[in-house]
């Protein structure tokens, strides 16, 4: 083919001749590709295994929102749910786990509860003085 100009992409590398080429694995699932190899991208965790830690929820974002939804009945689960919260931020930045938005929604729960917890006290103070103040007696 006489005038034929084959065009090559400038940023993928030339294959290596020395090197015979990998044969290939098999077939794969439909639908489904094989994860590429080398390191993890940039800002992603490796596990033990060197995998990505993508699969897993931390325990603790879970436990932070539980305990701050438990907080409502019980008052004190606040205080579990932000401590929780603070814990598995920390940790998922660590190991690339998931569970962010779960950590993140346990602490928005947990402080507007303590708020709320610290209006409501400050209201009923509030009330029992104004009722003392006027001298209301029963008997």
């Amino acid at each position: 083919m006489r005038g034929t100009t084959i065009v090559t992409d400038p940023n993928t590398p030339e294959p290596r001749r020395d090197v015979p080429p990998v044969p290939p694995t098999g077939p794969s699932a439909p639908g489904y590709s094989t994860p590429p190899a080398g390191p993890p991208a940039y800002g992603q965790a490796e596990s033990a295994y060197g995998q990505p830690a993508t699969g897993k929820t931390n325990t603790l974002a879970i436990v932070s929102l539980v305990a701050s939804l438990v907080g409502f009945a019980t008052g004190i689960g606040f205080i579990a749910g932000i401590i929780c919260g603070h814990i598995s931020l920390g940790q998922i930045k660590k190991t690339g786990e998931q569970g962010r938005g779960l950590a993140v929604a346990g602490l928005i729960i947990g402080y507007i509860g303590i708020v709320l917890s610290i209006i409501v006290v400050i209201v009923v103070i509030a009330g029992l003085a104004a009722l003392y103040s006027t001298g209301v007696t029963t008997y």
